[in-house]
């Protein structure tokens, strides 16, 4: 862990607030829900940039919630932070996506086993090729095993992490991605696992539909808020 101090710029917390298996929603209203509704004995550790960030008990176990933005630039600043500041080990992206696939409907959960991508975040590590995004097997595994406890059907595979939400290519661009058997789009999940990969700690993303792009379909705001929680039962099991 870095000797850097803390606060960081962007998390307002001591050394010690944060446990080290860390849910990152990208909403950070999603993070309040998941605290309010799921944590016991919560303390509120962050509130810089109204990016909410909170520990506490699930099942006796400590864990902690923490809002990380939307797109690659926004979850690298702060799961590099969690990880080098505050000692964070596991780290559990719980956001939502757009399905590619045809199997995949509203509310479908999606595991990311390993993150396609448009960005450039993997530049800044100057290897003599292309690096593949992974999640971390020991994350996935138990994950997948979770659901199955709970009787939650999950999908596993490849999904996409794009820079571009409003992109120039609109549908046709999305759909040379479901040629390869991309499951959902995104926009976070490669930087995540980059980052941690090159920290050598564990990095893992579950997903919730929230709109069918090619058919049209999607779900509301408050719904991507407080209604996903098949994912976040997952989750906060793996701590």
């Amino acid at each position: 862990m870095s000797k850097s101090p803390v606060p960081t710029p962007h998390i307002g917390a001591q050394v010690g607030d944060i446990a080290e298996t860390v849910l990152l929603p990208g909403d950070p209203l999603r993070a309040k829900f998941i605290a309010e509704n799921f944590l016991e004995d919560v303390v509120q550790y962050n509130t810089v940039r109204g990016m909410n960030g909170y520990t506490g008990y699930y099942k006796g176990k400590r864990i902690s919630v923490q809002g990380s933005g939307m797109g690659i630039p926004s979850i690298g600043i702060y799961s590099y932070e969690l990880i080098h500041f505050y000692g964070v080990k596991n780290l559990i992206r719980i956001g939502s996506a757009g399905a590619l696939s045809d199997k995949l409907d509203l509310y479908d959960v999606v595991i990311g086993m390993s993150a396609s991508t448009d960005s450039n975040f993997g530049a800044q590590y100057n290897l003599p090729g292309t690096y593949a995004p992974t999640a971390s097997y020991e994350l996935l595994s138990k994950a997948v095993e979770v659901a199955k406890e709970q009787g939650t059907e999950v999908h596993v595979g490849n999904i996409l992490s794009s820079d571009i939400f409003y992109g120039d290519q609109g549908m046709e661009g999305l759909k040379k991605w479901t040629k390869m058997g991309v499951l959902c789009v995104e926009m976070e999940a490669a930087g995540l696992y980059m980052n941690a990969a090159r920290a050598g700690v564990n990095a893992l993303a579950i997903l919730t539909i929230s709109d069918c792009p090619l058919e049209g379909k999607e779900t509301t705001a408050h719904e991507r808020e407080v209604a996903f929680t098949k994912m976040m039962d997952i989750a906060l099991n793996l701590a």
